[in-house]
């Protein structure tokens, strides 16, 4: 500094650096089969599906944490990217996968996602507990139903739901 008058070299290195927009948007999201058909019956596909949808997600830069699921449905912990819209990664997340599921045989020619989904925001904290829920799914659903279990978790989300438009 020369008496008064700041030091310009500083000032100017701090323009240099523009400020970065950084975002660790955590979400859980779920959706079925149509109709929840029991489409993803075989262990084997799931998992291929499981890895095939997390390839998707970071494709989209959104990182998958677990991806899990049953015959009729699947349950997704990701983060969302910093410049993509959840319905936007939901869309490309169920397109690429419900055309390259129709590749695998035969009897998969008339898959179908259902049309609508649940994205849920979770905390940082909340993380090991929703990867050990997703993890326990066939567990889980030898006693409760998908639907049983959706209309839980929106009830926990305080979401007001319409049971006439939620099913397809």
């Amino acid at each position: 500094m020369l008496g008064n008058r700041p030091d310009n070299s500083s000032t100017l290195k701090e323009l240099d650096h523009m400020p970065q927009s950084l975002a660790k948007i955590l979400v859980h999201t779920v959706f079925s089969t149509k109709d929840r058909r029991p489409f993803l019956r075989e262990k084997s596909l799931r998992e291929e599906l499981h890895c095939y949808l997390g390839g998707i997600l970071a494709n989209h830069e959104c990182q998958p944490l677990i991806i899990g699921g049953v015959e009729d449905h699947v349950h997704l912990l990701s983060t969302l990217a910093r410049t993509c819209q959840a319905s936007e990664m939901v869309k490309e997340v169920k397109r690429g996968s419900s055309l390259w599921l129709k590749t695998r045989a035969a009897a998969l020619s008339d898959f179908a996602w259902q049309n609508g989904y649940g994205i849920f925001s979770i905390g940082f904290s909340q993380v090991e507990a929703v990867r050990n829920y997703i993890a326990g799914q066939e567990e889980h659903h030898r006693t409760v139903t998908f639907q049983e279990e959706f209309r839980e978790m929106l009830r926990r989300y305080e979401i007001k739901f319409d049971e006439r438009y939620v099913w397809d």
